[in-house]
Order: structure tokens, then C-alpha cells, then sequence
């Protein structure tokens, strides 16, 4: 029997990251919490040069994933996304990986959300009795084949697993 369990699928989509980096020469570990913005450190196999990974899960098939107000911050060049779409147990669909560099992610997810804010003013504007959006702290990325709010398509990004391999050389 499946569950619904967030928190297991949040954990197991860290491992199964923190096993593909494994699988390519990387090491790999996964912090269980511990580190506010790092789920995963990964280094090279010397220990010389290390990046911190976030971990956002969804279910293939879905249209967005929810990463939150802290995916508008760039936490530099070697901090990066993995958006892990983690299929259940009873489902068909291949594991999907995008790897997105925090400066793509920062810029994109703020773009998207101040034109959604500013797209609700004119409407507003237009219609008085329009509901208005209010600044919230929900922050989502589109999975293809969807784009985001703005326009921002992520496509290129799946299984860009060399992003993290050259940061790591």
C-alpha cells in the first residue's frame, strides 16, 4: 500500500540524488535535515571542491513543484537545485532529474512571481471587484511540458548532471 507520506517521499528523493552522484565517481551525502539550505554535500573524490543541493520532489506527471520564497535567493555558484520527480511505487513513469544552478533558479522563480503579483494589480486595476493577489511565500517551478508564469522553461536542464561534474573538477 502506498502512502502520502511527504516527508518519506521528500527523504527517498535525496537518496536516489545522492545515489545517481554516487553512481557518477561523486561523494555524496545526505545531511537528514541538519543544514538548513543543503540536503546533499557532494565533493569530488579527493575532498578538494564541494556543492551544496537542494532536493524539491514532485510526482512526474505534475505540473509544478513547490520550492519555496528561498529559491529566489542565489546562493552562489556552487549551490544547486535538483528538482527530483520521484514516481510512487505503483507507478510506470521513469525518475526525473532537472539540475538548475542557483543563479538560473534565483532570477527565474523572482521573475515569475513578481509578474504574477503585477499581472494581478492590472486586473485589479481594470475590475475593482477582482480578486488581488497577495505576496505570499509560495514559490513554484513549472515541469515541462509547462512553462512558468514568466515564460521560463526548464527543459534544458534534465539530467544536466555535468553542471555539478564541472564544478567539481
Amino acid at each position: 500500500m502506498a502512502t502520502n507520506n511527504t516527508n518519506a517521499r521528500a527523504s527517498s528523493a535525496q537518496f536516489f540524488v545522492a545515489g545517481e552522484l554516487c553512481r557518477r565517481d561523486l561523494v555524496a551525502v545526505v545531511t537528514m535535515g541538519n543544514t538548513p539550505n543543503t540536503d546533499i554535500l557532494c565533493s569530488n573524490a579527493e575532498g578538494t571542491k564541494f556543492v551544496h543541493i537542494q532536493v524539491k520532489t514532485y510526482v512526474p506527471g505534475n505540473a509544478t513543484v513547490t520550492v519555496g520564497t528561498k529559491a529566489e535567493k542565489n546562493y552562489g555558484t556552487k549551490f544547486i537545485w535538483v528538482l527530483a520527480g520521484i514516481p510512487t511505487a505503483n507507478m510506470s513513469e521513469d525518475f526525473e532529474y532537472y539540475i538548475i544552478p542557483s543563479n538560473v533558479m534565483s532570477k527565474n522563480i523572482s521573475l515569475a512571481h513578481l509578474q504574477w503579483l503585477d499581472d494581478s494589480n492590472k486586473i485589479s486595476e481594470r475590475n475593482p471587484r477582482a480578486n488581488t493577489r497577495n505576496q505570499n511565500n509560495v514559490r513554484t517551478a513549472s515541469i515541462p511540458p509547462n512553462a512558468s508564469y514568466s515564460g521560463w522553461r526548464i527543459d534544458k536542464y534534465k539530467n544536466r548532471w555535468d553542471i555539478i561534474e564541472k564544478l567539481l573538477r
